[in-house]
């Protein structure tokens, strides 16, 4: 090693990026299983409209965040801290889009939602009528980063 060089670790930091790593892998997989329902049905899954945890509701079945999705043999993710922090998942009414949002740690991700509403959340959690903060109890929590159907933004 050089003298006079100095490196720094940021463990928490560390643990942040690698929960947010998480959570953007877990919403990238749920997207697969919904493009999968939608070319067997014609449409998304419905959800739940029960704040805070906006969940699948597929035929009249409602599926919690880390249930076995028997039909498509897929478990729904869970928040890598569960404790605090929540995904959430909003279908239209008529089943063509989707939208499923998560509070990533990092202010500083450059995949967060943007613009970003007052309350720091992606602008399509007050268009599609979800309760602020539904991603994780305040402060610090919002829905900052979502992934959705091809035909909308987050």
């Amino acid at each position: 090693m050089a003298a006079g060089l100095m490196y720094l670790i940021d463990p928490l930091g560390q643990i942040q990026k690698a929960n947010d790593a998480k959570r953007k892998s877990d919403l990238e997989q749920l997207q697969r299983t919904l493009e999968v329902y939608y070319n067997d049905n014609g449409k998304y899954p419905s959800s739940s409209t029960t704040a805070p945890t906006y969940r699948l509701y597929p035929n009249s079945v409602l599926y919690d965040w880390g249930s076995v999705w028997t039909p498509y043999n897929t478990t729904l993710p869970i928040d890598p801290t569960s404790s605090t922090r929540n995904y959430v998942y909003y279908a239209s009414l008529n089943g063509q889009s989707y939208w499923i949002y998560a509070s990533l740690e990092k202010s500083g991700d450059p995949q967060l939602c943007s613009p970003l509403d007052i309350n720091g959340e992606c602008s399509g959690i007050a268009a599609n009528g979800i309760t602020a903060n539904s991603c994780g109890s305040s402060p610090g929590k919002p829905c900052n980063y979502g992934v959705s159907s091809p035909n909308v933004s987050p």
